[in-house]
């Protein structure tokens, strides 16, 4: 089993457990947030961690005093401390973002990601939010990058779904069919 795997089942377990509690499950994902954020803004603190050599009785204690003094909730601090238990910590951020990915399902929200030649204004990032939001019958997170190399049009990346609009790729297709 890869650790994105073991991540995701972790993460759907958490998920789970938050929902039958009626946790905040905007709390949840913060805490888990706020665990990474400090065990890579912390090299220490993530070496000793992550060290096979490090007893795993020693990792569960230290993870059991960190999740008391940054007063976490109970689910995530359960797992945090299973984790660490089971040597697993190097999971979270594959869990974190396997988290992130149930929420916005959960939520009804579609991430998307839309790629221009030039900076697009706001109102027309708005219309291009609205009509994603009009097609997938989700509300969108959306992401504007500028990539010049596509020259002109847009590329829209919904989820898995990549809309290639680009006048890069329209000259690419000419090329395709006048070489034939």
């Amino acid at each position: 089993m890869t650790s994105k795997t073991a991540a995701a089942r972790y993460a759907r377990a958490l998920f789970d457990v938050a929902l039958h509690e009626k946790a905040d499950l905007e709390l949840i994902e913060q805490t888990l947030a706020g665990f990474n954020d400090l065990f890579e803004t912390q090299a220490a603190l993530k070496r000793v961690l992550l060290n096979p050599a490090v007893p795993v009785p020693r990792k569960r204690a230290a993870m059991v005093e960190l999740t008391a003094l940054a007063n976490a909730p109970t689910i995530p601090a359960k797992l945090l401390v299973l984790l660490a238990a089971r040597d697993r910590l190097i999971l979270l951020p594959d869990l974190l973002a396997s988290y992130r990915e149930r929420l916005m399902n959960y939520r009804k929200i579609v991430r998307a990601e839309v790629t221009t030649a030039v900076p697009l204004t706001g109102d027309r990032l708005r219309a291009i939010e609205q009509r994603i939001a009009t097609l997938t019958g989700s509300r969108v997170a959306l992401e504007a990058r500028v990539d010049p190399a596509i020259i002109g049009g847009l590329v829209a990346r919904v989820g898995s779904v990549v809309y290639d609009a680009s006048l890069t790729r329209q000259l690419e297709k000419m090329r395709e069919r006048l070489g034939q």
